[in-house]
């Protein structure tokens, strides 16, 4: 199979999936936790970004008086996720290449061919974070009532949520909802950006190789989204901090995920 970086054609067929077991994923998590050890004090200072960036996002939903998308940005933080670690991948990459790494070697994804690739992913994985909140949202008013959005204190909006039928329908028809959108992004980008940072492939390729990935390996994929979103909603209390450790582990922890699913 041919793909194409920008109008380079890239011969992709060496490509194979490997078949994993949950054990794989528990290694997977060990190796980046090792890598977060090794870098710490680097990817800390870099993924406190992250975290600034959700706790600005959830200030402001308080500031205009947007409290029912609190929630849903805390659980959209997962959708982003593969983007933002893209640099930790690479950084992972050179540690196995016996490189020096510094936080500075992640903005070297920024040199790659496939950074067009990476860009078109992550204006999908941006757009998929806006259709999440504009679905929330939707999904509040229609059965909280319209009128009630723009008015609610955060006590007032979790009574109502906690305590009446129509926030217990939310609660199970946004779960739902927001389960098919994480399960559509873990789909696409378990492999897909991780792959974009190790080889010159475009995206198309990139995403046929996640899907395929996940096709093989369906319950260790899976075990590995719930450990995410776990994980991500942990690392959410309180106020974002956590984020700037467990993003790092989950971003080095992706990429050994990968290398043990594709080989060439």
């Amino acid at each position: 199979m041919m793909d194409s970086v920008f109008g380079e054609a890239v011969d992709y067929s060496e490509a194979r999936i490997n078949r994993i077991t949950v054990r794989d994923v528990r290694e997977a998590l060990r190796k980046g936790f090792e890598d977060y050890k090794i870098n710490r004090t680097d990817v800390l200072f870099l993924c406190l970004i992250y975290p600034l960036l959700m706790y600005l996002v959830v200030r402001l939903a308080f500031g205009y008086g947007v409290i029912p998308l609190i929630f849903p940005v805390i659980a959209g933080s997962a959708l982003l996720g593969p983007l933002v670690a893209v640099g930790l991948y690479h950084v992972s990459w050179r540690r196995e290449q016996g490189l020096e790494t510094h936080w500075r070697d992640a903005f070297r994804v920024f040199r790659l061919p496939s950074i067009g690739g990476i860009a078109i992913l992550g204006c999908f994985s941006l757009a998929l974070f806006m259709a999440w909140l504009v679905a929330a949202l939707t999904i509040y008013r229609s059965t909280m009532g319209a009128g009630t959005v723009w008015q609610l204190s955060l006590r007032e909006f979790i009574g109502q949520v906690l305590s009446t039928p129509e926030g217990w329908a939310m609660i199970v028809i946004g779960n739902a909802v927001g389960f098919v959108f994480a399960a559509a992004v873990l789909c696409f980008s378990v492999v897909s950006f991780p792959m974009l940072v190790d080889r010159p492939v475009g995206p198309v390729n990139a995403v046929l190789t996640s899907l395929r990935a996940v096709a093989a390996n369906p319950v260790p994929v899976a075990v590995w989204g719930l450990i995410v979103a776990a994980l991500l909603i942990l690392g959410s209390i309180p106020f974002f901090v956590g984020l700037a450790v467990v993003m790092p582990i989950l971003g080095h922890a992706t990429w050994h995920l990968y290398r043990r699913m594709v080989h060439f």
